[in-house]
């Protein structure tokens, strides 16, 4: 595989700006799908001291690794970042593939596969994008636009507190110097956007992602030192193993039927116990409040499960569950949480989410709610829409336009927390909210500021208890309901035509795969056959492409995941058999063990490097010249009239199969109004 490649700010801003005139899309999501958010609707929320417009985001993974990343989950109307982990190895070697979505979801990729230098720079990147676009490009509604960005780190203390990772988190603390450098990127055509004021100020909220079995005292010596050291609102991401080996099983397997996931043992032996996990999250509010910063919980990590439904690569034993079980497992622990602390810590919350239950999820109170897996399924970032349209639903179905009044209203609960708290103890105070309540009338005003926040706190907890209950016996999370993979329709893939259905293309999260090519047409399958001392152009037949267009893969923002081969309705997977265009001519060069091309438009040539096989070939094309070379050839010919015009070096017979399509490619890609990474480059 090649490695990730981050895009040129300057070609990210080209390719924003013309695929949105030319096409009402950006980075292949259509115009349609954005959300843009509600003027008569406020879903907006507080997160650690800060406003964001809406609890929904991206979860710490595919997600949020790169600038494309974040744009399209703002079009989706995500407003909380939960960017992608980062960690003083970044240089890992993850097996591939290292996605299974067939039903509920299973992972091997844990880490950013970029350094930190260009995870910040990514980070930076994506901000100032979405800062362009609600300036000026797809503004959104008012009250719709403030997003908050939330750094993830890991894995232990030495590596948080080293130069480097320090370095991270300083640069997203002022991010100034990177912005004032990418602000001379921005090219003539956005100079518009040269001007306008950035947040040096990107983040101040950090999400702890240890690995299992990171020890509890670790743990608490990380969270204590980004507190007390940086100052940092900080947030402990626990896993689901805190339910005990006992109860998980009796969830997992009893109540929702997944025995062919086996959790090994050794997975709780190792991990912290609920009841660490509780008296660390003491000790650590206390000092969060000591220091005026913000202290949270997330739930939850990824279910540690044993590798065996043979898509993964094999090499790993252990890998991640997500998805539908995983929901239910993290709901049940939010409950017990909160049993135990109230509503005294924040709680941020990933697993399972989906656009049926993201309501649920706000009704219960928990901040942010973020979403991976579901968005690696058919529509990808397009998915995100119905996440705000089920909420609003739900929201006027209630009677409330804000989300604390949601919470109030959601399942019937708001009468019965009356008498959870002594906030709300007096006689009058309660009969006003009653009367509200049945009347339908601004709840806030009944109840005035402090009882109000303490009438939703109280009701939070007792809707976390009715979801609980609600969805650990819905059987939309039982395996049953969750056992039947994409179809395949048994035909095998091929460089070019396919059934285009497109499903490759928003499937990717880091938007690798697209669409190029407007025309059905023939490309010529030729040889140059010496004859004497000259070249005779001899036309074998046609390869026939039938099809509306063709699917091409951005090596540079592809990491071989495999999801794409998962949704495909044909065999091969579209990042292994479709064709591969690198973004930067070093990589292609480099990444030898791959077939793929480099394709590029200089001011005087063009130039499309090609790689079938292992064989490599090169074509130039001048006004009116054209070199074609390899191995122990180099042919040269008029474009124009390539048979009367061909001479050069090389054995008695050249295949040019390899030349006619290097030239479709070149044509398809350059010679087109359709905007790719290729031609914006």
């Amino acid at each position: 595989m090649a490695d990730l490649t981050p895009y040129p700010f300057s070609a990210l801003i080209r390719r924003m700006l013309r695929e949105l005139e030319q096409g009402q899309a950006i980075f292949d999501l259509p115009a349609r799908r954005f959300v843009t958010g509600d003027a008569d609707l406020d879903t907006s929320v507080r997160f650690h001291g800060h406003r964001a417009s809406s609890p929904l985001g991206p979860a710490a993974g595919p997600q949020t690794q790169m600038a494309q990343n974040l744009v399209l989950s703002w079009l989706g109307g995500c407003r909380v970042m939960e960017l992608k982990t980062v960690q003083i190895i970044d240089d890992l070697d993850i097996p591939r593939p290292c996605i299974d979505v067939h039903t509920v979801g299973l992972n091997a990729e844990w880490s950013q596969e970029l350094t930190l230098e260009q995870s910040l720079d990514e980070y930076v990147k994506g901000a100032m994008l979405i800062e362009m676009l609600k300036h000026s490009l797809v503004a959104p509604a008012q009250g719709f636009g403030d997003v908050v960005y939330d750094m993830s780190v890991g894995y232990d203390l030495a590596g948080i507190r080293s130069d480097r990772v320090l370095e991270f988190i300083h640069g997203m603390l002022d991010c100034s110097a990177i912005i004032e450098r990418l602000r001379a990127e921005i090219p003539d055509e956005a100079s518009w956007a040269r001007d306008l004021d950035y947040p040096t100020r990107l983040s101040d909220t950090l999400t702890l992602s240890t690995f299992h079995g990171c020890p509890p005292g670790e743990i608490e010596g990380i969270i204590d030192f980004l507190i007390r050291e940086l100052g940092l609102n900080s947030i402990v991401k626990f896993n689901p193993m805190l339910l005990g080996r006992e109860e998980a099983h009796r969830l997992l397997y009893d109540v929702l039927g997944y025995r062919d996931m086996e959790v090994p043992d050794s997975a709780f032996e190792r991990d912290t116990t609920w009841q660490q996990a509780v008296d660390l999250m003491g000790r650590l509010g206390d000092t969060a409040e000591a220091h005026g910063v913000g202290m949270g919980a997330k739930f939850s990590n990824t279910l540690i499960v044993r590798n065996t439904r043979g898509f993964l690569a094999p090499g790993e034993d252990e890998v991640y569950l997500s998805g539908q079980p995983l929901h239910v497992l993290a709901v049940n622990l939010v409950d017990r949480f909160r049993r135990t602390f109230g509503d005294r810590f924040p709680i941020s919350f990933s697993a399972g989410i989906d656009r049926e239950n993201y309501p649920d999820a706000v009704a219960i109170g928990l901040v942010p709610i973020t979403v991976c897996t579901d968005l690696l399924r058919k529509g990808g970032y397009g998915r995100l829409q119905s996440y705000h349209s089920s909420l609003r639903a739900r929201m006027e179905s209630a009677g409330a336009d804000t989300v604390d009044d949601f919470v109030l209203r959601a399942y019937g609960q708001a009468a019965a927390a009356l008498d959870k708290s002594e906030a709300l103890a007096d006689e009058a105070l309660r009969t006003r909210c009653l009367e509200a309540l049945d009347g339908g009338s601004d709840l806030r005003s009944a109840a005035g500021e402090g009882p109000y926040a303490a009438w939703v706190s109280a009701t939070k907890l007792l809707n976390t208890a009715h979801y609980t209950e609600s969805a650990t016996r819905n059987p939309r999370y039982a395996r049953d309901h969750n056992d039947k993979p994409p179809v395949k329709i048994g035909s095998q893939l091929e460089l070019f035509d396919c059934v285009t259905c497109d499903i490759c293309v928003p499937v990717c999260p880091n938007d690798a795969n697209f669409t190029f090519g407007s025309d059905q047409r023939q490309i010529p399958l030729v040889k140059a056959v010496r004859d004497g001392a000259r070249w005779r152009w001899h036309h074998e037949r046609d390869l026939e492409l039938t099809r509306k267009h063709q699917i091409g893969n951005f090596v540079d923002f592809c990491n071989d995941c495999g999801n794409c081969d998962i949704f495909c309705p044909e065999d091969g997977g579209p990042y292994v058999m479709k064709p591969r265009f690198f973004g930067v001519e070093r990589e292609w060069r480099e990444a030898t063990d791959l077939d793929g091309f480099f394709v590029r438009r200089h001011t005087d040539h063009d130039l499309v490097l090609g790689r079938f096989d292992g064989r490599e070939s090169r074509l130039e094309l001048r006004p009116g010249s054209a070199v074609y070379s390899g191995e122990g050839f180099e042919l040269r010919f008029d474009p124009e009239s390539p048979a009367e015009s061909l001479e050069g070096e090389g054995p008695d017979e050249v295949d040019l199969t390899y030349c006619q399509i290097m030239e479709y490619l070149r044509t398809a890609l350059l010679d087109t109004p359709q905007v790719n990474y290729v031609n914006t480059l």
